[in-house]
């Protein structure tokens, strides 16, 4: 059994090529093959995301956030604002044992990245 989060965007193009950008992701699966793509799987580490290529309102909140391991956090952060996301703030040391900074897509979507110290 796996749970695999799926963004819906109105620019499939932009968000893919941000999670490439920051988190390494790497397309395994698109549909259909050929001519305009509907939805794609991105592999990032174990992990995978989906994205659905749909008219959507990007500007209504947001309901889950995802959060996603990194090797360095402060590393991170300026590849975010190069690839279209924004920064919420600096990173922080959590009581948990891991370092998180803030973060949201090109959409606006949340994205927690994590660093285990």
């Amino acid at each position: 059994m796996a749970v695999q989060p799926i963004i819906v965007t109105p620019d499939l193009d932009r968000v893919q090529a941000f999670y490439s950008q920051v988190f390494g992701a790497v397309e395994v699966f698109r549909h259909p093959a050929d001519g305009p793509v509907f939805y794609k799987t991105l592999k990032i580490g174990d992990g995978e995301l989906g994205l659905v290529a749909e008219k959507v309102d990007v500007s209504a909140p947001a309901r889950i956030v995802l959060s996603i391991g990194v090797e360095d956090v402060d590393a991170a952060l300026p590849l975010v604002e190069a690839a279209g996301g924004r920064v919420r703030g600096p990173a922080n040391d959590m009581l948990w044992g891991q370092r998180v900074a803030h973060v949201f897509d090109p959409d606006g979507n949340p994205v927690n990245l994590t660093q285990e110290l």
